[in-house]
């Protein structure tokens, strides 16, 4: 999945000499947290985020004595150095900037333009329709060898008992560089059958774990 599939498109965004004070009411009014600052070209030229405003904002109870501070541009407050994205950067990739960087949101440009914007929230709901969470269903963990061959046999078991896979994931098991754990979400409310039949086939399956229902 590529960024271009997840951005928003219809971006709020406010030219560099637009003042605090129209900063504050557009996050009121819209609802936001992130705001990309635009040139006359639609070039990208900074981005403010809520954290930003807040911290030039004076206080309530010293409003009339700096009220001027409102006015000031946001130019002077704005991230100069933003950190941006492609329309055809892949969402992992972006999510791992997410993390590293400790970001909230990333401008998508293309051809110096501002296309889009991603947040973490847009990064989330992504995350929550790839693992298949928002699907009624059950999750089945497995641990298994790191060899050729195996995805298939476990997916001819669940195929074998007529369920669907809403999704799989894969991910290393502890410090054994050699086995792999499974993740897989099955459109099923009792994967009963589904488990023993993974056991039969000499497969370990890490959850659920515990004695099961009978069949």
């Amino acid at each position: 999945m590529i960024i271009e599939d997840i951005m928003i498109k219809d971006v709020i965004t406010l030219p560099e000499d637009a003042t605090i004070e129209q900063a504050i009411e557009t996050v009121k009014e819209k609802k936001i947290r992130h705001i990309p600052i635009i040139d006359d070209d639609k070039n990208l030229v900074g981005l403010l985020c809520d954290v930003d405003i807040r911290s030039a904002t004076p206080s309530i109870f010293r409003l009339d004595e700096y009220k001027e501070d409102l006015l000031r541009p946001v130019s002077e407050i704005m991230v100069k150095d933003v950190l941006t994205a492609h329309p055809l950067d892949f969402v992992e990739e972006i999510a791992y900037t997410f993390y590293d960087q400790k970001i909230s949101c990333m401008p998508v440009v293309s051809n110096n333009k501002l296309i889009g914007i991603v947040t973490e929230t847009d990064l989330l709901h992504t995350y929550v329709e790839l693992t298949g969470a928002n699907q009624p269903g059950s999750q089945i963990e497995v641990k298994v060898d790191n060899r050729p061959g195996t995805l298939s046999e476990i997916a001819a078991i669940i195929k074998r008992h007529n369920a669907n896979v809403n999704s799989i994931f894969v991910y290393p098991y502890k410090d054994e560089p050699a086995s792999k754990v499974l993740v897989l979400r099955v459109q099923t409310m009792n994967p009963t059958r589904i488990i023993d039949g993974l056991s039969a086939g000499g497969f370990e399956v890490i959850w659920p774990a515990g004695p099961r229902m009978d069949k």
